[in-house]
């Protein structure tokens, strides 16, 4: 049996050796569609450059999700405990994610200034919502059995949400989790975007207005990789909290990598 990770690497080699052949046939500029080669060069060579602003972004993104579980775990057990509570905030979760993220982040940056602050929160307000949502659902999907010997046993809610709830909403919240870090780096990219001195997204503004399209695909490539190194470290959080959890159980993308 071929290993996981064969597939999606001989697809990516095959669409990047298609880009670098069609940027040298097609004769294209280097500031409308560089050469991969060009970019892998500015990654690697202008590291020194590119860590210092991907440091920030990365801040911005581990601090997010920290505000967003901070927030969303309380909130989804409360919630969950007062089933009339989640009917009054539910339009309200819903709200704060039809809301475009565009038209938050000016106001976040004027009222939280051009620092780390105003990224944060752009970040955790992404986040938060999968984390919630994927939580609640899990305690509620537990097995009435289970809830009837509980209260048969004369477990407190509190015994209960520890012995009973927690773990089995345990898979649930890591498939939420992987979806807000899967999208953590829009919030804090978008705040950069609209008003920073430093970060990724400042980057690739900077750079864009001097049309140095090979460090914008540059700090892409970064963002990438942060991307996939948070997904990877909540794969081996799942499998170290879920080792009970049978691999059938698991989806190709929930399961672990």
């Amino acid at each position: 049996m071929k290993p996981s990770w064969l597939v999606p690497i001989s697809i990516l080699t095959a669409l990047v050796g298609l880009w670098e052949i069609g940027s040298r046939i097609s004769g294209l500029p280097a500031f409308i569609l560089p050469a991969p080669s060009q970019i892998l060069r500015v990654s690697v060579v202008h590291a020194p450059q590119l860590l210092p602003h991907a440091g920030v972004t990365l801040l911005e993104i581990v601090a997010g999700i920290a505000l967003a579980l901070a927030v969303a775990v309380p909130l989804a057990v409360v919630m969950f405990a007062r089933p009339s509570l989640e009917k009054a905030l539910a339009p309200f979760l819903v709200a704060s994610q039809a809301i475009p993220v565009f038209a938050l982040a000016p106001l976040l940056v004027v009222w939280l200034g051009y620092g780390i602050a105003s990224k944060v929160l752009m970040a955790a307000v992404i986040i938060f919502f999968p984390i919630t949502v994927s939580l609640l659902e899990g305690f509620k999907s537990c097995d009435h059995a289970y809830r009837v010997l509980f209260r048969l046993m004369g477990a407190s809610f509190w015994q209960a949400l520890r012995r009973l709830y927690w773990p089995w909403a345990l898979p649930y919240f890591f498939s939420g989790l992987r979806v807000g870090v899967s999208v953590a780096t829009i919030g804090a990219i978008i705040g950069e975007w609209v008003g920073a001195q430093q970060g990724l997204g400042y980057l690739m503004i900077q750079s864009n207005a001097r049309l140095k399209t090979d460090w914008v695909f540059a700090a892409i490539l970064w963002l990438s990789l942060m991307g996939l190194a948070l997904w990877h470290a909540v794969g081996w959080l799942e499998h170290r909290y879920l080792a009970w959890k049978a691999p059938s159980d698991q989806s190709s993308l929930g399961g672990t990598i």
